[in-house]
């Protein structure tokens, strides 16, 4: 008699020393919530998609492109990006509450109406004060992803990395001419920078981004476990 059930039922038991480590993760899930995050969850690395597109809209869409060491176009390409997540198993996924709040009639051409001068005046100020109170919660988010990373670095796992949500807000003008970041302890790159799709590794988690963005929007880091 042929067991029908037999790859499937291989499958599941192979499965179950990788639960169980996820399963012994739960102490840097719970030092996020204790950090302040709104959320957190072990995922596999399988499960965290990177795509050469992503990094592309920096380069189309970003004002900072360029303009910062830890952004492209001085990290690693995805292709290099994705030899270097192969080397890890799991990871730490990390949602946050921004303080910043949208408007309906501005978070859809959120770009336009802070960098256009002839946009409304009204609209532009409206802009112009997400983007102040965003990035002043993605600066607060950056130490808690550091606190993380040591966390698990002082557990045994000694490349643990942090990836951040936003570019770097160390300096006020980063030292690209120099080639040199000023604060290597502290800077890390975006999760986007190197091709993550946070959106679709969002998903995977079952902790997906709402968008378009309404009420306080939900940023979202990782970091690398194993």
């Amino acid at each position: 008699m042929i067991d029908n059930n037999k790859d499937e039922n291989e499958q599941v038991v192979a499965m179950i020393p990788e639960r169980n480590k996820i399963r012994e993760f739960a102490f840097l899930r719970q030092k996020a919530l204790d950090l302040g995050a709104l959320d957190a969850t072990v995922i596999q690395t399988t499960d965290v998609i990177v795509e050469n597109r992503v990094p592309l809209k920096c380069r189309a869409g970003c004002i900072g492109y360029g303009k910062k060491l830890t952004c492209p176009p001085y990290v690693p390409t995805p292709d290099e990006f994705r030899k270097i997540l192969a080397e890890y198993r799991f990871a730490l996924l990390v949602k946050f509450t921004s303080p910043a709040v949208t408007d309906p009639e501005v978070i859809c051409s959120i770009y336009k109406y802070w960098l256009d001068p002839d946009a409304p005046a009204d609209r532009k100020e409206k802009a112009t004060q997400f983007w102040q109170d965003y990035f002043v919660g993605s600066k607060d988010c950056a130490p808690i992803m550091l606190e993380l990373e040591k966390t698990a670095f002082n557990a045994g796992y000694t490349l643990a990395l942090a990836f951040v949500n936003g570019s770097c807000r160390l300096c006020e003008t980063c030292n690209v001419k120099g080639g040199i970041c000023l604060h290597p302890t502290q800077a890390r790159i975006p999760e986007h920078a190197v091709g993550i799709n946070m959106k679709k590794t969002a998903e995977n988690a079952g902790m997906p981004i709402r968008f378009p963005v309404a009420g306080h929007p939900e940023p979202m880091a990782i970091v690398l476990i194993d």
